[in-house]
């Protein structure tokens, strides 16, 4: 008995001392430097918008932020790796609309529960689509594609993955056209195609079509978000058709995460820190330069977020019947 009453009091000194150390420990987080995850290659949207968090992270927290691209499956590999690793603070993931909501419902594994295995520290960004036309193509207005389309059936459109996808299946299914997709690997090869005129439509990301469309290469009839882009204010959201496609919305996002169970200290912490960077005149400027609608949220919106998405697009994706490509 004694024995045992030594061993519960020493286990009790030790908590003792120990949770003011971790809580100390989480006041001056961080000490090192920290990783940011990319599940997606270098040169991308996403590791831009990463990069550019980093740096305002760094800048305001005291350590190095560094960018680590781990690219594979559509962005399912890196979201994964960051899953499984510590909930300490040091291993974060930037993500997207792709991974966390709608990977889950086309791939039979991901490896991971976007609702149950992270801790969501905020929503940084939003990006909306263009409908691009090659100017081949005898139509510069939505209605006149849509027109078009209907006069002549299986005018054939491209389309990379992710947010990309959906813009077009979705599109495609509200609007009752017929319109074929054709599927690309990335942005690249489906620009070349759409430059070349080898495909007449396409959708993709501001930030890419951006060059293209003001040296007049290509001409954007419409955005998949739903008000104009700021550089772009005469171009219709697809929505503004009204109809069948009144309610028509698809924008990505990216948004910096946690292992589940890292201490709420430090996503309050980081949270805190970028929603004062996105409420910046300047950085907001930063990021609309660079083809992006600023969010900088709350953790506890950007949860609420991810979890109206992933319903969102499991209910359309079974309803519009997407597949993987």
């Amino acid at each position: 008995m004694t024995s045992y009453r030594t061993t519960l009091a020493s286990a009790v000194c030790f908590l003792g001392f120990a949770l003011p150390f971790a809580a100390a420990a989480q006041d001056a987080y961080p000490t090192r430097p920290v990783t940011i995850v990319v599940p997606f290659p270098a040169g991308g949207s996403a590791d831009l918008n990463a990069r550019t968090v980093a740096e305002r992270l760094s800048a305001a927290l005291g350590q190095p932020f560094i960018v680590e691209n781990k690219a594979g499956a559509g962005g399912n590999v890196g979201t994964a790796f960051v899953s499984k690793a510590p909930a300490d603070g040091y291993t974060l993931l930037m993500s997207n609309s792709g991974a966390l909501t709608v990977n889950p419902h086309l791939f039979a594994q991901v490896g991971y529960d976007p609702l149950k295995d992270f801790a969501p520290v905020s929503l940084s960004v939003k990006i909306s689509n263009l409908l691009l036309v090659h100017p081949d193509l005898p139509v510069r207005t939505l209605a006149e594609l849509m027109a078009y389309v209907k006069a002549k059936p299986g005018l054939f459109y491209g389309h990379s993955s992710g947010s990309k996808q959906l813009s077009g299946e979705v599109f495609r299914h509200k609007a009752g056209i017929d319109m074929p997709p054709v599927a690309y690997k990335g942005s690249a090869p489906m620009m070349a195609d759409l430059l070349s005129g080898h495909i007449k439509v396409g959708f993709d990301e501001v930030l890419t079509a951006m060059t293209y469309i003001q040296t007049g290469k290509l001409f954007p009839i419409a955005t998949t978000g739903s008000t104009p882009w700021p550089t772009l204010p005469k171009v219709p959201p697809i929505a503004s058709l009204g109809g069948a496609l009144a309610d028509y919305e698809v924008t990505g996002w990216f948004g910096l995460l946690a292992p589940a169970g890292t201490p709420a200290p430090i996503v309050n912490r980081l949270s805190d820190t970028l929603q004062k960077a996105f409420a910046d005149a300047d950085f907001r400027k930063r990021i609309y330069d660079q083809g992006s609608e600023p969010i900088g949220s709350s953790a506890e919106a950007f949860k609420a977020f991810i979890a109206a998405e992933y319903r969102r697009w499991g209910e359309l994706i079974r309803t519009v019947g997407i597949k993987i490509e």
